[in-house]
C-alpha cells in the first residue's frame, strides 16, 4: 500500500532500532523485523550458527558471497572474516544491492572488507579476477537462485577461482532444491560433501 518496497521496509526498521557499527545487533535487528514484521528470505539463525562455526574453522582470507539480496548473510559472513580478509559479494538485482549496500556500510564494513558487486553472477564470476582482483576464493558461500549453483560452481572451477582446499556451502540445497548441484558435488571427485540439516527462514 505504501509502494515502498518490504526490502527498504525492512532497511528503515534497521535504521530505527540498530545500533551502527554493531554487526551483531543488526542481525538481531533483522531477525526481529522477519520473525514480528514481514518475511524475507534471508540466512536465518540456525543457518547462520553453521556459517559462523564454518568461517572460524578455516579462517579464510578470500570470500565469495553468491546472492547478496538484501546484505544479512554479507554481515554475517563479513563479521566472521579474520583480519586482513576481503569479501567479494554478487548481487544481480539493482533495487536490491542498493539496500544491501547500505545495511553493509551500517553495519560498519567499508569497501575494503567488503566489496559489493551487481551483476548477473555468470557474467561476474569471468571477471572476478581481471576486473575486481579476486585470484583464488577460500570460502564461497551460494545463497541465490537454486538452479545458478551448478552453473556458477562450474564457472568457478573453469576459470581457476577455487583455492586448494576451499569450502563451497550452498544453501537450501534440499529445498527449495538444487539436486543437480548436488549430484555433481557428490560424483565428481573433486569435493568431500556433508550436508547440514537446518530449518526454513523464520
Amino acid at each position: 500500500l505504501t509502494g515502498i518496497p518490504r526490502e527498504q521496509r525492512a532497511f528503515q526498521y534497521l535504521l530505527a532500532h540498530a545500533i551502527p557499527g554493531d554487526p551483531h545487533h543488526i542481525l538481531q535487528t533483522f531477525d526481529q523485523w522477519c520473525y514480528h514484521c514481514e518475511h524475507l528470505s534471508c540466512t536465518r539463525v540456525a543457518a547462520g550458527r553453521i556459517v559462523e562455526r564454518l568461517l572460524l574453522e578455516r579462517a579464510p582470507l578470500r570470500v565469495l558471497e553468491l546472492g547478496t539480496y538484501c546484505g544479512y548473510g554479507t554481515v554475517l559472513l563479513a563479521q566472521g572474516l579474520p583480519p586482513g580478509a576481503r569479501l567479494y559479494t554478487v548481487e544481480g538485482d539493482p533495487q536490491h544491492a542498493a539496500v544491501a549496500e547500505k545495511v553493509i556500510r551500517l553495519a560498519g564494513f567499508d569497501e575494503h572488507t567488503v566489496e559489493l558487486i551487481v551483476g548477473p553472477s555468470e557474467e561476474v564470476i569471468p571477471q572476478l579476477r581481471e576486473k575486481h582482483g579476486m585470484t583464488k576464493a577460500d570460502f564461497v558461500f551460494m545463497d541465490h537462485w537454486k538452479r545458478c549453483y551448478l552453473r556458477d560452481l562450474r564457472l568457478l572451477e573453469s576459470h581457476q577461482l577455487l583455492a586448494e582446499g576451499a569450502t563451497i556451502l550452498a544453501d537450501n540445497v534440499l529445498f527449495p532444491g538444487a539436486p543437480h548441484f548436488l549430484q555433481y558435488a557428490k560424483t565428481c571427485g573433486r569435493y568431500c560433501c556433508k550436508v547440514h540439516r537446518a530449518s526454513l527462514e523464520y
